[in-house]
């Protein structure tokens, strides 16, 4: 799997190579990432394009995914014995930590296949079994998912996002967001934790106010 993670990588960003890295905030988790020198100047404007279009968000951690993943390793409580669904789950780190944390179960959820194998990939680094699915409508059309647990990292800085926050609120017991984006902004229904530092894997070298992430929960 790791080879053709890799090759669909290269067909994305000439160049470019996965490695094994460890987060700095979640040392305990190897994830395959995109190295760190990878081509970031000089693409082709066709491939520049695809990449805007469309970006394989799967070989970054980001650094929401991180701090909500750091945060459920330190609070076992909040999904021990559990049903998690990580929605957005991109690398797979949040629904991975929830698992280590004690969930009983914990189904990654994002429309990309590559990054749910990349996800399954980095799952079975760690020793744990999750579950997959590309379908958040179906989980939220299906009673055996009804009052578990939602995570969703860097998802609600897109506008256009939020009118699912609703459908979560109404269904799940508990909402757990992270995100950089939104700058300490309200989010319907929640409560905001803290505000914890943080940077994507490998760094962007963004902008400051991108590297910190405000976390929330149910009200």
């Amino acid at each position: 799997m790791q080879e053709q993670l890799e090759s669909h990588l290269k067909s994305r960003i000439p160049g470019a190579r996965l490695e094994w890295q460890r987060p700095p905030q979640t040392p305990e988790l190897p994830l395959l990432l995109i190295s760190d020198d990878y081509p970031r100047e000089g693409l082709p404007a066709d491939v520049a394009e695809a990449l805007m279009d469309d970006p394989p968000y799967w070989c970054f951690c980001w650094a929401s995914g991180q701090v909500l993943a750091r945060y459920l390793l330190d609070n076992h409580s909040l999904v021990a014995g559990k049903t998690v669904v990580d929605f957005g789950a991109g690398c797979g780190i949040v629904a991975i930590a929830a698992k280590l944390a004690g969930a009983e179960r914990a189904i990654a959820c994002d429309l990309d296949s590559i990054a749910l194998a990349a996800t399954q990939v980095n799952a079975e680094a760690s020793g744990v079994e999750l579950e997959y699915s590309e379908d958040i409508a179906q989980i939220l059309n299906d009673a055996q998912y009804q009052g578990s647990v939602v995570t969703v990292a860097d998802v609600f800085y897109d506008r256009e996002n939020l009118p699912i926050l609703s459908k979560f609120n109404a269904f799940f017991s508990d909402v757990l967001v992270a995100d950089s984006r939104l700058k300490g902004m309200p989010l319907p229904g929640l409560n905001t934790l803290e505000v914890i530092a943080s940077h994507t894997v490998p760094d962007l070298d963004e902008s400051r106010e991108f590297n910190r992430v405000t976390l929330y929960q149910t009200a």
